[in-house]
């Protein structure tokens, strides 16, 4: 069910008969859009003026040649053309109506599949697996499995990928936890709490020792910050009104300051630390203690008996439980291909590379040295060791013999970027440029205090507590019996949880999914869980309204059947507008995933949710004038109902019968 690809197909046929030129016929069709003033038309060509210099006529002229062979007489109830040369056109009620039809008969709303359909590969979500998920998990899970699931409904092979961390620092810290802090009895009980709570450990101890060794290098980095202002100062005093050396002078001065902030927020780092006497004293215990980490590290990565034994042990327990995470959420995997699955690979990947030339030796680490970038990719440090970038190149060169991808997806958040800019041209030069790779990146998660979402402990807030706490608050909001008695609805204590399951898990999810995934958004819980503005829980309460509509029609004797096989009558402006926005619903999924922003879909669902309510306030659906008029409303409103639903599945996101 599309508007534009039907539309733009006739307007190919009367532009090839005025243009010689094919690319300019395809530029010419990019300007077919929808109107921005929907009281002027449904959609509008703005083709005449950009052609006026190629045929040499007046844009009034062309577009009127261009009408004259356009025959939209089965699609447009009228085509006109307006002001400068603008072509307007204005849907026929029946068209729509037609289109209507179909998207009622079909679980798929008359959304075609691609006709080339690709392979795709989506890398998203990829949680440490040593420690438990946090909301910063969130956003790459939930904009990752959108993706996917739309990617999927237009047609195209995807296969996704959850690429584990199960085999770098953080086990070793684990590891080494495990030696020296184990509480027996705690691990024998809940073994990934006691994990998390080594981790915790030992990360705090590394973290006061390096606070420590910081010291000295602020303070150096303050000196020379401050000789670079004198330095520029000096510039300025001899040139007192060049701009671009003023601007270098406060460049420097904001260098210090920042310096001198990231010394005292160090300076407080091990003030706090230092209240701990506990810390305090396994820190003396255990010197160097990160250094002892990366030995354990090293040991596993070279096959150290005891410590594969203890890996071995603690992963299984580890994917169970963020597996636990991702069973709430119905998110899935068609791979768990962990950083321990290519570990073998490694070693062949690096001497691929310097026997191509690619990777050279630089201070006994080997590098890849790119243009365009001031420093190298390191794959192999000088002790032997691997990076998380030679892994990723091991991964593509192992989904390129597997799968033979067209594109490759990697949902990460914005701090990786320069990382995934080298990746992407180290794999050109080693002959996968065929492949479309692309760093979905997304910004962060903040609380209302403007700053990164934290507990007021300052601690990152676990994925399952934050899970809880919105299907909490959904129960509080949307079936507290104080509501439910006063929209006059019965509800056992197995319906209630099983809303407020689906209304608390999908606010989470839409909250995220709302925001265009490049921008920072800001975490605020009472907000998502709303009945009313843009939220998953206002769109499910639309759904929830339509099918109590529906229910009502078949109490008062409409049954199904009747209005499923009703003709459609678009008489009323409400109506239209609902009509149009609905046939639109394919066209906005192929744009919304030109760019990979689920967002267009939020917003689509609020709007359409937005001109139903528009709808059923303007126009009479069980008590219309005629049982005609009935039916066409009742098929009109299951067609939003149904779309509404497929819309929020698309996003992960369930609907209810009753709210």
């Amino acid at each position: 069910m599309q508007i534009l690809k039907p539309i733009r197909q006739r307007f190919r046929q009367a532009l090839e008969q005025l243009l010689d030129d094919p690319a300019l016929v395809e530029s010419s069709l990019e300007r077919i859009v929808p109107s921005r003033d929907p009281t002027l038309a449904d959609y509008q060509a703005n083709i005449a003026m950009p052609l006026q210099k190629v045929l040499g006529k007046p844009p009034l002229q062309i577009a009127q040649s261009v009408v004259d062979k356009l025959d939209l007489s089965d699609i447009c109830q009228s085509v006109s053309i307006a002001g400068a040369g603008y072509i307007n056109l204005r849907l026929s009620p029946s068209w729509l109506a037609d289109q209507l039809q179909l998207a009622h008969a079909d679980d798929r709303l008359g959304v075609t599949q691609v006709e080339a359909p690709k392979t795709i590969i989506i890398d998203y979500s990829s949680p440490n697996v040593a420690k438990p998920m946090h909301v910063g998990h969130i956003r790459s899970t939930v904009i990752g499995a959108a993706i996917a699931q739309v990617l999927r409904f237009l047609g195209h092979k995807v296969i996704t990928d959850n690429h584990l961390g199960d085999w770098g620092t953080q086990f070793g810290m684990i590891i080494y936890g495990y030696k020296n802090f184990c509480d027996p009895e705690a691990y024998k009980k809940h073994p990934v709490a006691e994990l998390s709570r080594l981790y915790r450990k030992v990360q705090a101890i590394s973290g006061y020792q390096e606070a420590l060794g910081q010291n000295s290098k602020l303070e150096q980095a303050i000196e020379f910050a401050k000789k670079r202002v004198e330095q520029v100062q000096t510039k300025l005093a001899a040139a007192p009104a060049d701009k671009k050396i003023a601007k270098e002078l406060a460049a420097a001065e904001r260098q210090v300051a920042t310096a001198i902030e990231e010394l005292q927020g160090n300076h407080k780092k091990i003030e706090e630390a230092q209240k701990d006497a506990v810390l305090m004293a396994e820190s003396k215990a255990h010197p160097a203690i990160y250094e002892r980490v990366l030995a354990e590290t090293a040991a596993l990565h070279h096959g150290d008996v005891a410590n594969l034994k203890l890996w071995s042990e603690f992963l299984p327990n580890c994917r169970q439980e963020i597996d636990t995470i991702y069973r709430r959420l119905n998110v899935h995997f068609d791979h768990w291909y962990g950083e321990s699955f290519y570990h073998e690979m490694l070693g062949a990947v690096v001497e691929d590379l310097f026997a191509k030339n690619l990777a050279v030796q630089s201070d006994g680490a080997l590098c890849v040295f790119l243009d365009g970038f001031d420093s190298p990719m390191i794959v192999r440090k000088q002790d032997g060791a691997y990076l998380y970038a030679t892994t990723d190149i091991a991964t593509a060169m192992f989904r390129e013999r597997e799968f033979s991808p067209d594109v490759c997806l990697y949902v990460v958040d914005h701090r990786q970027s320069d990382h995934f800019k080298k990746l992407f041209a180290v794999l050109e030069k080693i002959g996968l440029g065929h492949t479309d790779f692309r760093h979905i990146s997304f910004g962060t998660v903040m609380g209302t205090d403007g700053k990164p979402f934290k507990t007021r402990s300052g601690s990152t807030v676990g994925l399952e507590s934050m899970l809880d706490e919105a299907v909490a608050r959904a129960m509080e909001v949307v079936c507290n019996p104080e509501r439910l008695t006063g929209v006059g609805i019965q509800m056992d204590q197995p319906e209630r949880e099983q809303i407020a399951q689906t209304v608390g898990l999908g606010a989470i999810k839409y909250a995220d999914l709302a925001h265009n995934r490049t921008s920072d958004y800001v975490f605020d819980m009472d907000k998502m869980v709303r009945l009313e503005g843009n939220t998953s829980a206002y769109i499910q309460y639309s759904y929830a309204r339509i099918r109590s509509i529906l229910r009502k029609a078949e109490e008062k004797g409409h049954e199904p059947s009747e209005w499923s096989e009703a003709s459609l009558n678009l008489t009323e402006p409400s109506e239209m507008a609902l009509a149009l926005h609905l046939v639109r619903f394919e066209e906005m999924l192929h744009q919304s995933m030109q760019e990979y922003t689920p967002n267009l879909i939020t917003e689509y669902l609020y709007e359409l949710a937005k001109l139903f309510s528009s709808f059923y306030d303007q126009c009479s659906v069980l008590s219309a004038s005629n049982a005609t008029e009935v039916r066409s409303r009742l098929k009109l409103s299951s067609v939003v109902a149904k779309t509404l639903k497929v819309g929020l599945e698309l996003l992960g996101i369930g609907v209810v019968e009753r709210m």
